[in-house]
């Protein structure tokens, strides 16, 4: 299975200079937890989160309209490419601690975004019937390795499990 068959393809996306006001509505207009942040010639420069909304909110002290996307969002790229086999992006997403990854072309502009939740619904018990290339196991270990990632980098106790 590839990652165009799973991806969210046309994705709602911000710009560095984008207000966090607006990029929040975005969200909320288009029920996502996430934006793809691109350059003015429509490449990747990287995403940013509700979460990453929210902390700045919380600890600038700036009204929302004022603070930049720019501002905020990390800009570490991450992406998988829309023909990239879907355990491809499962591994980074693991490996990268990510809920969500922007799909690129190869010019780097953005064409999709795989989300943790559309893989949970793809996939399918390891049974003998429909087999959607995604097993429940590699969305647990997809899942569980986001989690170990977050809780290394906290400190907390479930790393020595």
């Amino acid at each position: 299975m590839r990652v165009h068959e799973v991806m969210k393809h046309d994705p709602v996306v911000c710009h560095p200079e984008t207000n966090l006001a607006s990029a929040a509505a975005s969200m909320w207009e288009y029920d996502c937890g996430a934006l793809p942040v691109v350059t003015e010639g429509g490449r990747l420069a990287g995403l940013i989160t509700d979460r990453d909304i929210c902390i700045a909110l919380g600890t600038r002290n700036r009204p929302a309209a004022e603070m930049t996307v720019g501002e905020v969002f990390s800009g570490k790229v991450l992406a998988c490419g829309p023909d990239d086999d879907i355990h491809t992006g499962l591994h980074t997403m693991r490996h990268e601690g990510v809920r969500r990854l922007p799909v690129v072309n190869a010019e780097g502009a953005v064409e999709g975004i795989l989300c943790l939740d559309d893989i949970v619904l793809r996939a399918h018990c390891e049974d003998g019937t429909t087999r959607s290339g995604i097993s429940f196991e590699d969305v647990v270990n997809t899942f569980r390795g986001i989690c170990w990632r977050t809780a290394r980098h906290i400190g907390h106790p479930a790393k020595a499990a």
